[in-house]
């Protein structure tokens, strides 16, 4: 029986650390993957910073430098910082909202379990039912990702957009939204290098014609009653990537994990507003300087929210397969070797997908 089977069974009652040896980070956190409302803390005074990227857009050099040192600060502390004056149309991400309940109120289940997921690479890619998005946790999510091949980016000859979607109609609109966060990869990125004080363009060409995944969760309506009977929306997690792109809700339920006090921050930020966080990836190549921070989403204070379907589009950005993931030069003593990033990245999802997702290739 593989260890996966042995943890599914306490369902909402496990906690991260029981998969800690599927880690390939260093997490001291201990917290359960779904929530119990009884022993709940929350941190009503710590304020996730709202940074202005317009001084990084339109900025002089000491406009980019404020910009990575207000970011850098940010994510050092928590992992987590809402971006503003972006430059994204929240018009796009208005309509990429329609689309998402569209794509899973207008299509039925037999549409979308044929594009179940399946791993490509190193992510898993595809269709989720709700409560299949993770083998050890019942989250009251469907979801769909949808990595680089999925899109018509690159007029390849080839491409096929049924052999990715449902229906025509979708892959324009979440092409706009993919080819808009496009342009904000490089400057992040530039801007936490600079931060760690080294050269701002040293991941540019492993971030060329990126390697990401953009999930589209939908959260189905839930009458109030069934709030407090066990088990979350989406379990207690870190991402597995370099940084996450997340458009602001529509509804309330975002919480990250202040690592300080084990209090839970709610993070509700302004429509059309973005969401950065790090994730794994970055932890790695930072030697922990750059934490993968803790995240979940749970119920809304207003019950009312409930009653309507929660909409979000996270946009995790990864590099290629092949690319070795080693700590950045002049951080100190190295705390990980270098690893592929395909076993890197398989291996830790294996605690979702069961041991057999691990790639068996060798670094």
């Amino acid at each position: 029986m593989r260890h996966n089977d042995n943890i599914k069974d306490q369902g909402i009652n496990a906690t991260n650390q029981d998969f800690r040896r599927y880690e390939q980070v260093n997490k001291k956190q201990s917290y359960h993957l779904s929530e119990h409302l009884e022993n709940e803390e929350f941190d009503e005074d710590f304020e996730i910073k709202t940074i202005d990227f317009s001084l990084f857009s339109e900025g002089s050099l000491d406009g980019k430098m404020q910009f990575a040192s207000e970011l850098g600060d940010a994510l050092k502390e928590i992992g987590f910082a809402v971006l503003t004056n972006h430059g994204v149309d929240i018009a796009c991400y208005d309509k990429a909202g329609e689309k998402i309940r569209e794509l899973f109120e207008s299509t039925t289940f037999e549409e979308r379990v044929k594009y179940k997921a399946q791993r490509h690479g190193s992510v898993n890619q595809g269709y989720f039912p709700i409560k299949e998005t993770t083998i050890i946790h019942p989250d009251l999510v469907e979801g769909w990702v949808f990595c680089r091949r999925a899109f018509k980016l690159n007029k390849d000859s080839d491409y096929i957009e049924s052999n990715y979607w449902p229906r025509p109609g979708f892959e324009p609109v979440f092409r706009q939204v993919v080819l808009a966060h496009e342009q904000l990869i490089k400057p992040i990125m530039q801007s936490i290098l600079s931060y760690l004080e080294i050269d701002p363009h040293f991941y540019d060409k492993k971030l060329d014609r990126t390697n990401f995944g953009l999930r589209l969760n939908y959260y189905p309506p839930m009458a109030d009653q069934k709030r407090g009977k066990g088990g979350g929306r989406m379990l207690g997690h870190e991402d597995i990537d370099l940084f996450t792109i997340l458009p602001a809700c529509n509804t309330e339920g975002l919480q990250v994990l202040n690592r300080s006090n084990m209090k839970w921050i709610r993070l509700n930020p302004r429509p059309g507003d973005i969401i950065l966080n790090t994730g794994d990836y970055m932890q790695r190549i930072s030697n922990d300087i750059l934490p993968s921070t803790t995240h979940r989403v749970s119920w809304p204070e207003n019950y009312d929210q409930l009653l309507i379907p929660r909409l979000s589009f996270p946009m995790a950005v990864y590099v290629w397969e092949n690319e070795l993931l080693e700590v950045l030069p002049n951080l100190g003593i190295p705390k990980y070797k270098p690893i592929r990033a395909e076993k890197f990245h398989t291996s830790i999802t294996s605690k979702y997908y069961g041991d057999e997702y691990a790639t068996d290739v060798s670094d």
